[in-house]
């Protein structure tokens, strides 16, 4: 996922993460691919939140921030991004399965703290299975 991301050019300006081990070695590994940039926060809270309790972590983000990179659990993060996404082409395959590792992308015009549900884009959904 790391090639993936430095390929693409997906450097966020803010790191959201789990405090649990597994999303702290995703973090890990990922380290170098999200760039010199962005700050990053290791956040107990975060540990099997619900989807709303993310969406609320989402919504306080700084006014200056434009992209964040949300490094998470299941069952939250799979609801987050089907609540979010008010379309993109990948939505489907979102709701069959969202597994370890997989990357949704999504684009939102607005505050952060009017990110709601169908309020942004779903434009990448990718499988770790299809990067290797």
């Amino acid at each position: 996922m790391a090639g993936y991301l430095e390929r693409e050019a997906i450097a966020p300006g803010l790191v959201l993460c789990s405090s649990a081990v597994r999303t702290r070695e995703t973090l890990e590994r990922l380290g170098f691919s999200v760039g010199d940039e962005a700050e990053v926060v290791v956040e107990r809270g975060l540990y099997a939140a619900s989807a709303t309790e993310l969406l609320e972590r989402l919504r306080g983000v700084e006014p200056g921030v434009d992209s964040v990179m949300l490094i998470g659990h299941n069952p939250g993060m799979q609801e987050l991004a089907l609540a979010l996404a008010g379309s993109g082409d990948e939505l489907d395959a979102v709701r069959r399965k969202f597994p370890t590792g997989a990357l949704v992308s999504m684009t939102f015009d607005g505050p952060w703290s009017e990110l709601g549900p169908g309020s942004a884009e779903l434009v990448g959904f990718v499988r770790p299975r299809e990067l290797g």
